[in-house]
């Protein structure tokens, strides 16, 4: 058995609902009848987060992209009142698969097409249930050219009829995305994620490994895209040993702001151009 067994339960939702000034509006604790009235009082918009089950290095645990998706959307909905839908735990992690066949155990991956699969499925649950507006959160890398493919077929498919936005975690704001990425581009388990952990489920840290976890990004001036096990010596890229709660606790204050100020705009944004408006001659 490892050294430090988290055996007592995450306690992440009741920091965070501190720090957004309350729980999360969570889909999966609401019944019909409080959904119906929801979606006619509301502006009609959902947050479906969406992560990963994947290593994070020695120190991390394998949900660390989860509990990020988690703590974000429920801080901002918390803030918002916009229901979140349960985090999809499992995305496209198939460049976690380390040189040496089990080396690096706990990575469980869909395929691109399957997840693309899953995500239109869902949303069109959404669609027919009446919900007009989809925000999809990610908080893993490998899912952003699959959720795009579906996002592109989702809004073509219900033009006019849905609205269909992906934003991605650590892509908030250009503070937001430096902060992840100031100990290398290529980033995973780094600095900004072990912050976040530290804050979020510290029990789950296994902080004598983080101390020596560090290394470097190796894909910097590659012409060609390489996959974790040929640029990381143990799956992490950055520096976790640079890590603190309190850097944490400040991350995820500005991460929840961020989506906060994005789902009050996204209540009542409407297309540029209605549908049927006549082309410019």
């Amino acid at each position: 058995m490892p050294p430090f067994p988290p055996t007592a339960p995450a306690d992440w939702p009741a920091r965070v609902a501190a720090l957004a000034g309350g729980p999360p509006l969570a889909w999966d604790r609401l019944n019909y009848t409080q959904l119906r009235d929801l979606r006619d009082a509301g502006s009609g918009l959902v947050v479906l987060p969406v992560a990963a089950t994947e290593q994070h290095g020695p120190h991390l645990p394998v949900g660390t992209d989860t509990l990020i998706a988690d703590a974000v959307a429920a801080y901002a909905s918390a803030r918002t009142g916009v229901p979140v839908l349960p985090t999809l735990a499992y995305g496209v992690s198939v460049g976690h698969r380390p040189r040496r066949p089990g080396a690096w155990p706990g990575t469980l991956s869909l395929t691109h097409e399957t997840l693309i699969t899953a995500v239109r499925e869902m949303v069109e649950w959404l669609r027919a249930d009446g919900w007009t507006r989809v925000l999809l959160v990610s908080s893993h890398m490998g899912n952003d050219a699959p959720l795009r493919c579906a996002v592109d077929r989702l809004r073509t498919d219900h033009l006019g009829a849905l609205q269909i936005g992906l934003v991605d975690t650590f892509h908030l704001t250009p503070e937001i995305w430096a902060r992840f990425t100031d100990d290398g581009a290529d980033l995973h388990a780094n600095r900004a994620e072990t912050d976040l952990v530290l804050y979020l489920d510290p029990a789950s840290v296994d902080q004598d490994a983080m101390r020596t976890a560090d290394d470097h990004d190796r894909n910097v001036d590659k012409v060609f895209s390489y996959p974790v096990a040929l640029t990381s010596t143990n799956g992490v890229t950055g520096r976790p040993s640079d890590a603190s709660a309190d850097a944490g606790e400040a991350l995820i204050i500005q991460m929840g702001e961020a989506l906060t100020e994005l789902l009050e705009r996204a209540k009542t944004e409407v297309a540029p151009l209605p549908q049927n408006s006549a082309p410019s001659p």
